[in-house]
């Protein structure tokens, strides 16, 4: 990265507090462009909710969010997705009763100009069908086109939403447990789908399997009792102390011993 060029996403003495409850406690964090980034930690540890304070559903209490030099602090979330900023969420949320190709159509449409117009038939919009059709065999549901979104099985309507979230044109891309109820096999192929999709984009990823996060992630940041305990290299992270004391423990060796990463 160019050394006057911003970061993908920075987070300056973020705080949120609900009622009498610190929840964020001053978290400093600069994502450059391109990373790909593991957020990981206990439960409660307030991961969700940095999620929720980076795409907008929670506004901090005080701090700063910046998206590509940006301030967003504050914006509504549709706002900040116009901006660059795409995410998806723990539970799926797709169009069940469209299609993959209607899905995948209806995402595209703001980022190629398409506003608020009802005098347009969708079928003869030849630019979003074709980016349609791209994203369908990026996410290797090409052969389900006609599928309505419900009969997927659970893995497939996981990318189909990955391919929703995607299919803005968003640079920085937020996965709030992407593998979560997924087995194995599926799990080893979701990571590499998410590999290919998020190629030259910024990833921040909340994960608790630990063999998807070394398997995943540039680097890792631990979050602990609302504060960043470590933000650093998958090897560094993993060498840090605080960080197996504090969280990783078992899990670290249980990954190494399954993947090797």
């Amino acid at each position: 990265m160019h050394k006057d060029a911003p970061f993908a996403v920075e987070l300056k003495d973020l705080r949120k507090s609900f009622g009498k409850a610190e929840i964020i406690r001053g978290v400093n964090l600069a994502v450059r462009p391109g990373e790909r980034v593991a957020i990981i930690g206990p439960n409660g540890a307030g991961k969700s909710t940095l999620f929720n304070l980076i795409s907008g559903r929670f506004a901090p209490s005080s701090g700063e969010v910046l998206l590509n030099g940006t301030a967003i602090q504050g914006m509504k979330p549709f706002e900040i997705n116009r901006l660059g900023l795409s995410r998806s969420f723990q539970i799926t949320n797709i169009f069940p009763k469209l299609s993959v190709f209607e899905n995948l159509r209806c995402s595209v449409l703001w980022s190629l100009g398409y506003r608020y117009t009802f005098l347009k038939f969708l079928s003869g919009l030849d630019d979003a069908n074709q980016r349609a059709r791209e994203l369908m065999e990026m996410i290797k549901l090409d052969k389900k086109r006609d599928v309505l979104a419900i009969n997927l099985t659970y893995a497939e309507q996981r990318a189909l939403e990955i391919g929703i979230t995607i299919g803005g044109g968003a640079n920085v891309i937020l996965l709030d447990e992407p593998t979560a109820g997924m087995s194995k096999s599926e799990t080893t192929r979701f990571i590499a789908l998410i590999r290919s999709v998020t190629e030259g984009k910024t990833l921040l990823t909340v994960e608790h399997d630990m063999g998807v996060v070394f398997g995943l992630a540039d680097k890792i940041a631990v979050v602990v009792y609302g504060e960043v305990l470590a933000f650093d290299t998958p090897d560094a992270v993993r060498a840090n102390a605080k960080v197996q004391e504090a969280y990783l423990g078992s899990s670290v060796a249980d990954a190494q011993a399954a993947g090797g990463h």
